[in-house]
């Protein structure tokens, strides 16, 4: 019998509905940790709401495997996306793959997130956080912190190093909140599924045109990395190289921008704890851990069983499905002391928001780097800081954050 605080993960607006959310992810792990749920239009998963289960999942990527049904669509999109794959198109990322294959395309853009290549960009993060901090000293008093300021700078940074042209970074944000934003009202391109898989579509033909443009000249930038990147010798497919920038370009911003939206909002709404990375800037580096905690920005993955097994004495057969919720995990009695609260401080923060065993984010250093960039150069020139009106989150069943944060704030 399904337990219905577990409908939830099956309801786009209970994401942008905490108190409700939490609710449900608290007696879930109380009480019904590994949940049935069979809710139209999704196929039915079991929602895994610990996190030492999610944990274990995670680590074993032989039994538990991200293909065919790596996150939660509904049962008309995913045999849409089964069928386009079959014909040579449709969706393929990094998300998507499992071993040996998902390692060795992998690495094809690891080197571009490895510390010795941060450390070269850091001057450049550093210099845009300053930008992007003079330009709320120049439209304050007030301002939407996200529409603003929280999109366009991790935007820029990833696009950046993928070589794109500046000009083209409004659209490349367009079809991210497209793509993330499928079940929210105010960010979907419509509710037919020809009009969301057109979005992908769109996806695929620009970067159809920057392969062909970085194979026939190479730039030195992660897109020709990602164009001319070869596997046991041989070219990638069209599928997945136009599949690997959508990941790069989108999930390298976007999920940023949620994370230091949802970030400012805690510290405005935990003014104690502002102070205290106001008085101890030591302290940035637990005070990004936990943003990233507090926000997970990413809310699932799914994982699908190779082999009958079971999760804490649940039998799951082979082919059925798990839905890793990771927001839960992040609020996990178990692991975390006080997980309700807000502390800069938090250490030692075992957080789940960058997944976890061979899915851990590719580009989670550059996050971080990121968001010390910008809270290092916003905090010392805050004189105040206060809401403006009432954040908004949005509607999702897998990316997503804040869509609107009105402050008012004072800036030297």
């Amino acid at each position: 019998m399904t337990d219905e605080a577990a409908n939830v993960f099956a309801d786009p607006t209970a994401y942008a509905d905490e108190p409700r959310l939490h609710a449900a992810m608290a007696h879930l792990r109380a009480h019904n940790p590994v949940a049935y749920v069979d809710k139209a239009p999704y196929r039915p998963f079991y929602a895994i709401t610990r996190h030492a289960d999610i944990m274990d999942i995670e680590r074993d990527n032989n039994l538990w495997l991200s293909e065919p049904r790596p996150v939660l669509v509904t049962a008309v999109a995913d045999d849409f996306a089964k069928s386009q794959l079959e014909s040579g198109a449709g969706l393929r990322t990094l998300i998507h793959m499992d071993d040996p294959h998902h390692k060795k395309v992998r690495a094809i853009g690891q080197d571009w997130f490895r510390p010795k290549a941060l450390r070269e960009l850091q001057v450049q993060v550093d210099a845009l956080a300053k930008r992007y901090v003079d330009k709320m000293a120049e439209i304050g008093p007030e301002c939407d912190f996200v529409e603003d300021i929280a999109i366009h700078f991790p935007l820029y940074v990833i696009l950046s190093l993928l070589g794109l042209p500046e000009e083209d970074f409004p659209r490349m944000h367009q079809l991210t909140q497209e793509m993330f934003g499928a079940d929210d009202e105010e960010y979907q391109r419509g509710t037919t599924l020809e009009e969301r898989m057109a979005t992908l579509l769109d996806f695929f033909d620009y970067f159809s045109k920057l392969t062909a443009s970085r194979r026939a000249n190479p730039t030195g930038d992660l897109a020709s990395a990602i164009a001319n990147g070869r596997i046991d010798g041989e070219p990638l497919s069209d599928v997945d190289t136009a599949s690997y920038y959508v990941i790069v370009a989108s999930a390298g911003h976007d999920t940023t921008k949620d994370a230091i939206s949802g970030g400012l909002r805690a510290l405005i709404e935990n003014p104690h704890e502002l102070d205290r990375l106001r008085h101890d800037p030591e302290l940035i580096d637990t005070a990004v851990e936990e943003m990233i905690r507090w926000t997970t920005p990413v809310k699932e993955f799914m994982r699908t069983a190779a082999a009958d097994t079971s999760v804490r004495g649940v039998p799951i057969a082979k082919g059925e499905s798990v839905y890793l919720a990771y927001t839960s995990g992040n609020r996990d009695e178990e692991i975390f002391d006080d997980p309700f609260t807000f502390d800069v401080g938090r250490f030692p923060n075992k957080h789940l928001a960058f997944g976890y065993g061979v899915h851990f984010c590719l580009g989670a250093a550059l996050a971080r780097m990121e968001m010390r960039s910008l809270f290092s150069a916003l905090i010392p020139r805050l004189d105040s800081i206060e809401l403006a009106g009432e954040p908004e989150l949005a509607a999702t069943v897998f990316v997503g954050g804040l869509k609107h944060l009105p402050i008012r704030y004072s800036i030297r």
